[in-house]
């Protein structure tokens, strides 16, 4: 009886392979794969419906513990920030949206647009101000 010749795959036709999963941004992505590697996941699913919370809660979790650090202030974005934190009103002008979803995208490596989302202001100022206390409390 002859053997067969198993067929040697390249390197590329591995790389090829290989789903390219995006990088995990917080403690929910990781949460979730090992849920889904135990079975839990299914099984939560199963008991609980397809719309079982997880996602909210993977959303939540990856908001309060993300694994990507913010870059650091530059003098004049920090400066801006100190202006801005004195003299902040409930109403947000235009030029001051533009200039602070500019500092937020660019220590937070993001591309958001700008929106008339109050909670996503929320979100934005909040993250913003703790990355400018860091700074006072240096």
């Amino acid at each position: 009886m002859e053997k067969k010749k198993r067929k040697r795959r390249t390197k590329a036709e591995i790389q090829a392979a290989q789903v390219q999963k995006p990088e995990p941004q917080g403690l929910g992505d990781t949460v979730e794969k090992v849920l889904e590697a135990t079975g839990i996941a299914k099984v939560a699913k199963w008991i609980l419906g397809e719309d079982c919370g997880c996602d909210e809660r993977k959303a939540k979790l990856n908001e309060l513990f993300p694994y990507k650090k913010p870059l650091c202030l530059e003098e004049d974005e920090h400066q801006y920030l100190h202006e801005f934190f004195l003299t902040m009103t409930e109403r947000i002008k235009p030029t001051q949206q533009k200039q602070l979803l500019k500092i937020y995208n660019r220590i937070f490596q993001e591309r958001n647009e700008p929106s008339t989302c109050s909670s996503c202001w929320a979100n934005y100022l909040n993250k913003l101000r703790k990355v400018y206390d860091q700074y006072d409390n240096l």
